[in-house]
């Protein structure tokens, strides 16, 4: 048997590149070797170590971990990597010649309305499914039990969300407006409720100690940019140079959700932070750019955030999106009105923006607990009971 630790190589695709796993029980000295690799980098999703697949990385880790540990490569070569395919669930559809020209015209139908592209694909992959499900029945025949039963058959087995269910349920209604031979009545077509999830929210501590703790001046102008105007994801990564008017203090997002522009304002305090950014990158386009220019990945977003996070040691899962909650619910609890939040957010309706009123602490945090109350008026009625405590043993 072996005096040393063992550590196991595994092929993954991770990241879309061939990665090896290095796979080790908890030792301190082990993660110390590992962080001397250059390229090795921890991921949480696999919750193990990983550095591309090469000659040259798999050389470097026996030289590294030589005299320290055991290095069992066998299982790296026993099955190589392979790339997963995007949708594992989805098959080969048996469509017709007829139902492949309707669906076309169905996607030209949704881009004359003016639908944005996410919506287009969403909608015509649902409608394709659903054809392809019902693929021995003529279309003039479907009904509203062929939708109910598409559902239970497909959307349950594949674990699809309730927002997705509605998706499918508005994708339908809006078929049945282009091509309305079929049977299925549109009034009976309900989407089931929502869900009712409150939004996460970090505390301006939290928010603060992330930025501290994202040492990469790019990844740290992004993130400020994110909390201190509530920006969107996508605003943030198309959002232009020309877009920024900085003797107004002000950005303009263009064509955000719902094809609606809106002006934000910047924050004094990201000013020096935009700044320095700005004379370090030097982007020629937009704010933020990928190595070869163009535009930044949303992916690569979140995996920063995700390593912030962690040195921060917040425990929350953080998304980019959280950062815009924190902004409206801190918003709130300073004192800004709905109908403000409501235009700074791009919100078309109040209701949206109302769920921040449930999150804020602002009066929530003065109303007290009757337990408290029950506890001084002991402490006031009773002169013996003054020092009770809940925490002692009775």
């Amino acid at each position: 048997m072996t005096p040393f630790p063992t550590i196991i190589l595994k092929p993954k695709f991770h990241n879309n590149i061939n990665q090896i796993l290095i796979q080790f029980d908890y030792n301190d000295s082990l993660i110390k070797l590992v962080r001397t690799l250059p390229e090795a980098r921890w991921s949480k999703t696999l919750k193990s170590w990983y550095i591309k697949n090469n000659p040259s990385n798999l050389k470097l880790i026996f030289s590294v971990f030589k005299q320290h540990a055991f290095v069992n490569s066998k299982p790296l070569f026993d099955k190589p990597s392979v790339k997963p395919t995007k949708f594992p669930e989805k098959r080969v559809r048996r469509l017709s010649a007829d139902n492949k020209n309707l669906l076309n015209n169905f996607y030209k139908y949704l881009k004359g309305k003016r639908y944005s592209k996410s919506t287009i694909n969403t909608y015509s992959f649902f409608m394709a499914d659903f054809i392809d499900f019902n693929n021995s029945k003529d279309l003039r025949n479907l009904n509203n039990r062929d939708v109910e039963l598409f559902i239970e058959n497909v959307f349950i087995n594949r674990k699809y969300a309730v927002s997705t269910q509605r998706q499918f349920i508005s994708a339908v209604k809006i078929f049945i407006a282009f091509y309305p031979d079929t049977q299925i009545n549109n009034i009976e077509l309900t989407r089931p409720k929502k869900s009712k999830k409150l939004p996460t929210v970090l505390s301006q501590e939290d928010v603060i100690n992330l930025l501290r703790c994202t040492k990469n001046l790019k990844h740290r102008a992004i993130l400020a940019l994110l909390y201190s105007a509530g920006l969107r994801i996508s605003e943030v990564l198309n959002l232009k140079i020309e877009h920024f008017f900085i003797d107004r203090k002000q950005l303009i997002v263009k064509n955000a959700k719902g094809r609606k522009d809106r002006y934000v304002g910047l924050a004094e305090s990201f000013l020096p932070l935009l700044f320095n950014y700005l004379n370090t990158y030097t982007p020629k386009v937009y704010f933020i750019e990928g190595a070869k220019g163009g535009t930044y990945s949303a992916s690569s977003v979140r995996k920063f955030l995700a390593k912030s996070c962690e040195a921060a040691n917040i425990k929350t899962y953080v998304t980019p999106h959280t950062l815009r909650h924190s902004y409206a619910t801190h918003l709130l609890e300073n004192g800004v009105g709905i109908r403000h939040i409501q235009e700074l957010l791009g919100h078309s309706k109040p209701e949206t923006t109302m769920i921040y009123t449930h999150v804020s602490r602002k009066d929530l945090v003065n109303i007290k607990s009757p337990l408290d109350n029950a506890i001084n008026q002991l402490k006031e009625t009773q002169k013996e009971e003054q020092n009770f405590l809940l925490s002692r043993n009775n």
